[in-house]
């Protein structure tokens, strides 16, 4: 599967044992961040009453993220817009792109999507820390639990809250690639099956770029909805 392949593009650079070659999975982050530039500054320049699409997809954007914050995680979290809509459209914009034949879906290695859930992880503990000192701990003792369970529960809340890095960055990984995979399945039967049999296939085919583009967005959504879950455990401490 040749669209999985992260290869060098120009010079080997690197810091002892560590490779930090730019490849193509760079290149499309850097193409992804500066598509959500451009967009937004596109969007922002003329404020007109009766906006264009690229205003209104900005207003919509904007509209959206916003109104998800608050629906998640509440007033407190609104300093943190800026980087939860930053993540949202990164994710969003590297989905798409991975839409586009011959691209590079970068959200398809587990590297990549774990490397932003683990940011995510890390500051959302420092956060919590940060607010609430070691009272944060109370997130792992739920009220109204039996004290005979309450040692079992613990330990599952902990175990929970651990895993939050492998399951966030597991679930968008698994559906990018499983989604590119199936798509890269029907499409080699269109081939070989020819023009007679190939029909079937490419009803699915044409079905399965729809449903991608569906996928696409929703896991930037999950993405996006379960930082702010975790953001609001974190100000909110509810236990």
């Amino acid at each position: 599967m040749y669209q999985f392949n992260v290869y060098r593009i120009g010079p080997e650079i690197k810091i002892g044992e560590v490779d930090l070659s730019f490849t193509n999975a760079s290149l499309f982050m850097v193409i992804s961040s500066l598509a959500v530039l451009i967009v937004f500054n596109l969007g922002s320049k003329k404020n007109s009453l009766i906006p264009n699409k690229i205003q209104l997809l900005a207003e919509l954007s904007y509209t959206f993220v916003s109104k998800m914050i608050s629906d998640t995680a509440g007033s407190k979290a609104k300093p943190y817009f800026a980087f939860i809509f930053s993540l949202f459209m990164f994710v969003l914009f590297c989905n798409m792109f991975g839409m586009i034949p011959y691209a590079f879906t970068v959200t398809s290695h587990i590297i990549v999507t774990f490397v932003l859930a683990a940011f995510i992880f890390f500051g959302v503990t420092i956060i919590g820390f940060t607010k609430h000192g070691f009272g944060y701990l109370k997130l792992f003792v739920p009220s109204g639990v039996p004290v005979v369970l309450l040692p079992l529960i613990v330990v599952i809340e902990v175990i929970s809250y651990l895993s939050r890095p492998v399951s966030l960055s597991v679930r968008l990984f698994a559906n990018m690639m499983a989604g590119h995979t199936m798509m890269k399945v029907f499409g080699g039967f269109v081939i070989s099956l020819g023009i007679v049999g190939g029909w079937l296939p490419l009803g699915f085919s044409v079905a399965l770029t729809g449903l991608e583009i569906l996928v696409a967005f929703l896991q930037a959504y999950v993405f996006a909805i379960l930082t702010c879950i975790y953001l609001n455990d974190a100000l909110n401490l509810h236990h």
